[in-house]
């Protein structure tokens, strides 16, 4: 895989969108002491990060058609800055929820235009940009509850950790407006300043081939894309009169999957958060830890989600990425099952790399699916994502916040292994409609949405 300067700039969003995540999440305990509300209350600020992937999801696609990937980019991470400096400054709950929402309608705006931006720029690897992106964004988001944890430790408090977010956005920022127009960083394509653009082939990634990746032709305008299939050897070829017939089923089992997918995407992400954010409380609960050393132990979880995806990356051009996305899940609750019986810190963070380890591989392989699965319609899919992904934020944190309000957060924490298991089980469905959809023929048309 190639990494140019565009694709490098794609990843800047990771890094900013990294940074604040794992700067903020840990360190949503401390502000619920600071602030004197409860759990249930600390975890709204997951329903104002969902609130604003909700609406990041009909903004993203509308910005990218109407200005452009470019300033789509440019001005989600302004959004990004402005909701940031509103948080560290917040002096209430009434403040710092309306600017994480901010905040959050700008970091998915520029993850969804980067992300998609990837998947085109990089064709048949986009499986291996996508989750390398997700790992350098995750990688150097690991520095971010050691800056928290050391920041309590001597007394500044969590928010000038999460302030470099600022920082950050401004240098892609400055870096993003150095990329020209043209390629994966696409021209307005409605409105005032469409661009008008002539069909072209370009390689569309799929990801259901048994070796992994196979890259298909297609063209981003084609309302119906030609998926070129490799006809089994062992299995005949459809009559022509079949030809609508298995289209539909593939079209059908394309729609199944990315159902499936979704549903894995939403369990990625559920974990990942309720994670981040709770796991500094049940490792002060189990472990009698201080509040600096217990948010620094999320850099343990951070640390396996960053390593994983350099590695997943290239397992995924050799081996399914649907089944390695099912093995993560059961990962996931080896590492959970470590965590929720420790009584050291040293034995939690073991447990949280491994939970870690799981759940890198979850959100970059199951969105790099769920893409494959709308050739040419990478952006609508990706907004789908967004959406189902801001759900499971403003769910997952709140629901177990409320839980531990009245249970404890060890209880609570029996939350963790019942989403895997529901994450799990989509991506074994998931992958087996992929397979399934594979039409015996070539020259079968399909529509690019699932």
């Amino acid at each position: 895989m190639r990494r140019d300067s565009l694709t490098w700039t794609f990843y800047g969003a990771f890094v900013v969108w990294g940074w604040f995540l794992y700067s903020f999440n840990p360190s949503v305990p401390l502000l619920a002491e600071e602030f004197g509300i409860s759990a249930a209350q600390a975890g709204l600020h997951g329903t104002a990060m969902a609130a604003g992937a909700v609406l990041a999801s009909w903004a993203a696609p509308t910005l990218i058609a109407g200005r452009g990937r470019r300033a789509a980019i440019v001005v989600a991470l302004g959004l990004v800055a402005a909701g940031v400096v509103g948080l560290v400054l917040a002096p209430s709950l009434w403040v710092s929820l309306p600017s994480v929402a901010v905040m959050a309608v700008g970091g998915n705006v520029a993850i969804a235009s980067s992300q998609a931006g990837l998947a085109r720029h990089h064709g048949e690897a986009a499986s291996a940009a996508v989750t390398e992106a997700n790992g350098v964004g995750s990688s150097v988001g690991l520095v971010g509850p050691l800056a928290a944890g050391l920041c309590v430790a001597i007394g500044w408090g969590w928010r000038p950790a999460v302030a470099v977010t600022v920082v950050l956005a401004g240098v892609v920022v400055w870096r993003a407006l150095r990329i020209p127009v043209g390629g994966a960083m696409t021209p307005p394509t409605r409105g005032p300043h469409a661009v008008a653009q002539q069909p072209h082939a370009h390689a569309v990634v799929r990801l259901d081939g048994p070796h992994g990746v196979e890259p298909v032709l297609g063209s981003v305008e084609a309302t119906a894309v030609a998926v070129v299939e490799r006809p089994d050897e062992t299995e005949p070829t459809a009559a022509p009169a079949d030809q609508p017939a298995l289209a539909a089923q593939a079209l059908a089992r394309r729609r199944l999957a990315a159902w499936c997918f979704l549903g894995s995407l939403v369990a990625a992400i559920a974990l990942e958060n309720v994670t981040t954010f709770w796991s500094t409380d049940l490792v002060r609960d189990q472990t009698a830890a201080g509040a600096g050393i217990a948010t620094a132990t999320t850099a343990g979880f951070v640390a396996g989600l960053s390593a994983v995806r350099f590695v997943v990356g290239p397992m995924s051009l050799r081996v399914r990425p649907a089944l390695l996305l099912a093995v993560s899940f059961v990962v996931t609750v080896a590492g959970w099952a470590v965590l929720w019986t420790a009584t050291s810190p040293t034995v939690a963070v073991a447990g949280l790399v491994v939970a870690g380890v799981g759940c890198g591989a979850q959100y970059p392989l199951s969105v790099a699916l769920l893409l494959s699965t709308a050739p040419g319609a990478q952006d609508s899919a990706q907004a789908r994502a967004t959406l189902a992904g801001g759900l499971a934020i403003g769910l997952a944190p709140f629901v177990l916040g409320a839980l531990a309000d009245a249970v404890g957060v060890h209880t609570a924490f029996l939350v963790v292994p019942a989403i895997a298991v529901l994450g799990g089980v989509a991506s074994v469905l998931g992958g087996r409609a992929l397979l399934s959809g594979r039409t015996p023929a070539v020259g079968s048309s399909v529509r690019p949405t699932p």
